[in-house]
């Protein structure tokens, strides 16, 4: 088995990213759907960038998103700009095949992340980043308790239109008033 458990799910687990994958990366990275809903779509993302990606994800914080039936990457989330003195970071996620998308594994892979932010690292504030043309995302964000803080207009051109960047965070004491009520 080349992946291992850190965070348990009801239907997936989130693991330390294998360098193995890079091919998967690659795939993925160059895929439209999902190049275009993380900011890549101009890129052509070669195998050596793919590896250099991965390098530079390796850490404590970034991990695949592991499906339990069959021990399949289904995707990538974590956390960057974390800074445990001011107890905050950034939130990124995406689901790889279009197969997996919809499915719910998002909003699972998103609460374990949350859990472990707010509970194992001792983060207040978690935010993210999202184009304003991924309604399903941000209405998934919203169901999690993240709230708009901001707006960057039109900071995102493709398909010669532009789109704004939402800024969103939930903090910890909000975040723990409604974990109950969120299933996954």
């Amino acid at each position: 088995m080349k992946y291992f458990v850190k965070l348990m799910g009801s239907r997936l687990y989130l693991s330390p990213l294998c360098s193995d994958d890079v091919s998967i990366f690659v795939k993925w990275f160059n895929d439209k759907t999902v190049s275009e809903n993380i900011g890549i779509d101009t890129e052509v993302v070669t195998v050596e960038k793919a590896k250099e990606w991965l390098r530079d994800n390796q850490n404590d914080y970034n991990f695949g998103i592991i499906s339990k039936e069959g021990d399949e990457l289904i995707g990538f989330c974590g956390f960057s700009c974390v800074d445990l003195i001011h107890e905050n970071a950034e939130l990124k996620i995406f689901i790889g095949d279009k197969k997996n998308r919809g499915q719910g594994y998002g909003k699972e892979a998103i609460k374990l992340l949350l859990d472990y932010g707010f509970n194992n690292l001792n983060l207040n504030n978690i935010m993210l980043k999202v184009f304003s043309f991924n309604k399903k995302a941000i209405k998934l964000y919203e169901s999690l308790g993240f709230k708009k803080f901001g707006i960057r207009h039109k900071t995102y051109c493709f398909k010669n239109q532009f789109y704004d960047e939402i800024y969103m965070e939930v903090l910890k004491d909000e975040y723990n008033e409604i974990e109950t009520f969120i299933y996954v």
